[in-house]
């Protein structure tokens, strides 16, 4: 008895599948068949397979996913595979279930997490503020150096006038050391800047009745309050210059000499304006009449004297009057620009730079620029910061009497100085641009070899009135020597001592202040020749320390990078370390991955 079962003819169905994949169904032939009859089983039993891949045995139609199918003449199906497949995995990320984003941070909690939110656009504010800044110090500096200028001419008796002068510098000596880090903790950057640049009003009023007991006291308030002044100006600049960095993806220090270079190109013109303004007002200037006869006795053979410390000034009472009431006009307008334009400075993170320091007592504040001095790089930078005081008293004392004033006369003293100021202000402003294109090295190198080249032309020229342009060379080339050191030196502190910025230009302040009283102490004590010498002795020494300072600083940086490159190529060793792991071998994932490659085909 025959017990099988007839076989009954059975529908052919297939699928075609497109040329590019017969390699592969030819490699994986058991594979392949394994899968087929699966479909086959599949599309016999299509009707509940729901949204699976399904063909019906007696339908014109097949559905992949709800997309339809067509069947040929021949009996085989044409499925299409356009419709996506459903993830549930996935499900929620798009816009079937949207999240609300994160709330931004207040001001208030920004800053109790020590971070203070900035727009892009905050740099054209910053740029205000910093040229608000520069031109209050140019009209304060106009009036102050215009007074102090004149104080050799119409306060001449007694040396009254030059004794004002050094009070200024000894009191401010004295405030380098103890104030400005207190005043700034107290009173913010901003108002402390307000303050300071008051002080200068009672000096110049104190012009209108000049005694002993007027001008020497009023120039003491001056040096106490210039040492927070100058100290508060550089902390702003500074803070103000990485702010701008970030926002604008360039280096710290080159905005920082930028925006030090851009300052001193407003402050150096001051000296263009007080000469002008008392040039134009003095109609009867004291000592118009030309320099001696003996010219030898002129340039670095010139000795100081106190001759004519019998003298009374030849200028008007109602001349004074009206260039002084000027001068205390400009620094009224100056603490106005600083009171309306200037932004407080905690808007670009003063307080989470105060709050990240460590809170001091008060002893500790006054020795804070003591404490300063413990760190190498700034006991290294003092020779150099003393010779630019000691220049700057060079200019505007020594050369101005030993070489214009012996061979010209008085009343070209003027002249010549503007010619310093306009080239200081120019040179100001181009090496503050030039440095982040050549570097601070550079310019510092040509820095010490033009000021010692101008003093070694110094010593061996004999001024003469012929020659004048000789004395606007001098005067010029000096412009630019100064020129490097305040904008170099003042950037070089500021990137050098950040979390330590008021401390820092403390002592930048006080040893350029000893370098004053040093030099306005040897004055009538010493030839011009010999202060020469010195002030070279001063410039090489002190140059000498600086390229410690730079050599140190730069295998510091290297230092630095070299860890960072190591870090980063340890880095990318373990990365591909990791890429070239083999894959562990699991058949059934294998299995899985080939039919949703071939099921989506």
């Amino acid at each position: 008895m025959n017990l099988e079962k007839p076989a009954e003819p059975k529908k052919k169905f297939s699928i075609e599948i497109p040329e590019i994949f017969r390699p592969i169904e030819r490699v994986s032939s058991v594979r392949s068949f394994l899968y087929w009859n699966i479909v086959d089983d599949a599309i016999e039993e299509g009707e509940n397979r729901g949204p699976e891949m399904t063909a019906g045995l007696d339908a014109n139609s097949a559905t992949t996913n709800g997309a339809p199918g067509k069947k040929t003449d021949d009996g085989v199906f044409t499925v299409s595979v356009t419709g996506a497949y459903e993830n549930d995995g996935f499900k929620g990320d798009g816009g079937g279930n949207p999240h609300k984003p994160p709330r931004e941070l207040t001001d208030e909690e920004a800053s109790q997490q020590g971070k203070f939110k900035m727009s892009t656009k905050e740099k054209w504010r910053i740029l205000k503020n910093v040229t608000a800044i520069s031109c209050a110090f140019m009209i304060q500096f106009t009036a102050f150096q215009g007074t102090a200028n004149l104080q050799s001419s119409i306060n001449a008796k007694d040396g009254l006038g030059t004794l004002s002068l050094s009070s200024i510098f000894a009191a401010l000596v004295v405030s380098c050391i103890f104030v400005p880090s207190f005043l700034i903790k107290r009173l913010t950057v901003k108002w402390t800047l307000c303050l300071s640049m008051l002080c200068y009003a009672p000096y110049i009023a104190s012009q209108f009745y000049p005694r002993f007991y007027t001008l020497i006291p009023c120039g003491i308030i001056v040096g106490i309050g210039a040492a927070p002044m100058w100290a508060s100006k550089a902390t702003y600049l500074t803070q103000v210059a990485g702010v701008y960095a970030k926002l604008t993806d360039q280096a710290v220090d080159a905005i920082i000499v930028r925006f030090f270079g851009f300052f001193f190109l407003a402050w150096q013109t001051a000296e263009l304006w007080g000469n002008l303004i008392s040039s134009l007002v003095l109609s009867n200037p004291h000592g118009t009449d030309a320099g001696t006869t003996d010219y030898d006795l002129c340039g670095a053979n010139f000795c100081a004297s106190i001759s004519n410390s019998d003298e009374t000034s030849a200028v008007a009472s109602s001349e004074l009057f009206e260039i002084m009431s000027i001068y205390l006009a400009c620094i009224i307008v100056a603490v106005i620009l600083i009171v309306i334009l200037v932004d407080p400075l905690s808007r670009y993170g003063e307080r989470q730079r105060r709050n990240s320091a460590v809170e001091l007592t008060g002893i500790q504040l006054l020795s804070a620029t003591f404490i300063q001095l413990k760190k190498p790089y700034q006991q290294l930078l003092i020779p150099m910061t003393i010779y630019i005081g000691v220049e700057q008293a060079f200019i505007s004392a020594d050369f101005t009497q030993s070489y214009v004033s012996c061979a010209m006369g008085v009343n070209n003293v003027g002249f010549v100085m503007i010619c310093f100021g306009v080239v200081n202000a120019i040179c100001s402003l181009l090496f503050g641009s030039v440095m982040k294109y050549v570097g601070r090295v550079p310019i510092m190198i040509l820095g010490i070899s033009v000021h010692a080249a101008v003093q070694i032309f110094l010593l061996l020229w004999r001024p003469h009135p012929d020659n004048p342009l000789l004395f606007f060379m001098a005067s010029g080339l000096w412009g630019v020597g100064d020129a490097v050191w305040q904008t170099q030196v003042n950037g070089l502190y500021g990137a050098l001592f950040r979390r330590n910025k008021e401390a820092a230009f403390s002592n930048y302040r006080l040893w350029e202040s000893v370098g004053f009283v040093v030099a306005y102490a040897y004055s009538t004590q010493l030839c011009a020749r010999m202060k020469l010498y010195v002030q070279l002795a001063i410039l090489v020494f002190g140059f000498l320390l600086y390229c410690v300072v730079e050599i140190h600083h730069m295998r510091k940086l290297r230092k630095q990078k070299i860890k960072e490159k190591r870090a980063a190529e340890l880095a990318a060793k373990r990365q591909a370390a990791i890429d070239q792991e083999p894959e562990t071998t699991d058949d059934e994932k294998d299995d899985i991955d080939d039919e949703i490659i071939v099921t989506h085909l």
